[in-house]
């Protein structure tokens, strides 16, 4: 299947796949950081912009 798709495709549509391949790692690589994150510095960055105290 992919081999056919790939045969298919002109250059102008290389960037294209490209720059959606880059698109979906970005959100994947940043998904799985998010996923990663200790609770506690999650609460402490969304506490942030309310905490004044620690100025």
């Amino acid at each position: 299947m992919f081999k056919q798709f790939l045969h298919q495709v002109d250059d102008k549509q290389v960037y294209l796949i490209s720059s959606l391949g880059i698109f979906v790692l970005f959100f994947i690589i940043v998904g799985l950081v998010l996923w990663m994150m200790k609770k506690e510095e999650v609460k402490y960055m969304s506490e942030l912009p309310l905490n004044e105290e620690e100025l």
